[in-house]
């Protein structure tokens, strides 16, 4: 039997899903990848990706004029581009600059009739100019696409190894139309003053793939036991982690794990690290306290036998015991971008922030 604490992150292949006599096996390691890393690569997806690699270093050398004419801070939707330096991690700049964009989504909030603040933030995202990077929309559609297929399907199999229905995770989302799910673009510049790529945190939705679109290291989580372990990238794979909404729902079974990006200096791989997260979200109306799973006492006592969980370095999105899963991000999101909240939710920004931003945010 695997040991509940890990010093390195299990690669699991997607391909033993389609062969009746491979599939128990990928179950069994998924079973222990969920309850006791949190973490795990996933090879040989169905996921195109070297058509949007190849975009990347293009998309961040486009002049800084046409990145700003997108800037998050237009966005009620937080989507957009974002500055090195302008989004804070449990009190630190976050030393990025990123581009986040969205599976395609038509708002459904309108003015005056008193809809839920957090139904804004989902809606359509900013593209930069097609004559200046001719087919990179389509191409970052597809992809989010392709990977919001490969999130749903790889829910039922989570389902399967905690023990559950394949459908019992469908109650979480909404209907197609109803539903958005976020991803980023993300350039990590090299640097010898700069050690917080991103700080310590949970995600909060359900699960986040994570393409490693450059050979750096930096990504790194932490174990049980609180050790900082390095997730390096591995050609072909994504990197797949469970957030905040799921462990809730849950009951603690499947882990969120602590992680992080670090910047060390003198990187034998040179050049900017780039990565791509992609992060499934739940309905935004839901509230996870009201929808309980019942699990089978065998897969309860894999969790007892796992132990407690040392103390981490993360402590966002703890307020899903009350809240809405739209209302919880949202508060995330103001905390993270709080020049985006200021313009679009000054109400709840004042709730925040009531004497205004501090020097240093506290956003996790």
């Amino acid at each position: 039997m695997a040991s509940p604490n890990f010093s390195s992150v299990p690669v699991l292949d997607y391909a033993r899903v389609s062969s009746p006599t491979l599939k128990p096996q990928f179950i069994k390691e998924l079973q222990h990848a969920l309850i006791n890393v949190g973490f795990l690569y996933l090879a040989n997806v169905p996921v195109e990706t070297d058509a949007l690699v190849s975009y990347i270093p293009r998309l961040f050398d486009l002049p800084q004029a046409a990145k700003d004419k997108i800037s998050m801070v237009n966005s009620k939707h937080f989507l957009g581009y974002n500055k090195l330096g302008s989004e804070f991690t449990k009190g630190n700049r976050d030393w990025r600059e990123q581009f986040d964009i969205a599976t395609p989504h038509v708002c459904r909030a309108a003015e005056g009739r008193g809809d839920p603040d957090y139904w804004n933030l989902w809606g359509p995202s900013q593209w930069p100019d097609e004559d200046l990077l001719p087919g990179f929309k389509d191409v970052m559609e597809r992809y989010l696409l392709q990977v919001q297929q490969l999130s749903y399907d790889f829910s039922a199999l989570l389902a399967e190894a905690l023990g559950l229905p394949t459908a019992a995770l469908m109650q979480f989302y909404d209907r197609d139309e109803l539903m958005q799910h976020r991803g980023k673009i993300v350039r990590y510049p090299q640097t010898d003053s700069e050690t917080q790529g991103v700080g310590p945190h949970y995600d909060a939705g359900f699960l986040t793939f994570l393409l490693q679109a450059s050979g750096h290291k930096g990504l790194q989580v932490q174990n049980l036991t609180g050790e900082w372990i390095d997730v390096p990238p591995i050609p072909g794979t994504f990197v797949v982690n469970i957030g905040r909404a799921l462990e809730f729902v849950t009951q603690g079974l499947a882990r969120a794990t602590s992680h992080r990006v670090v910047l060390p200096p003198g990187d034998t791989v040179r050049g900017p690290r780039y990565s791509v997260p992609f992060f499934q979200n739940i309905g935004l109306d839901v509230k996870l306290a009201e929808r309980i799973l019942q699990f089978p006492p065998e897969i309860l006592k894999l969790r007892d036998a796992r132990g407690s969980v040392g103390a981490t370095d993360s402590v966002n999105f703890t307020e899903f015991d009350r809240e809405t899963s739209g209302r919880v991000n949202l508060i995330g999101r103001v905390k993270s971008h709080p020049d985006v909240a200021e313009r679009h939710y000054p109400e709840l920004f004042k709730q925040i922030f009531p004497n205004g931003v501090p020097a240093q945010v506290s956003a996790y």
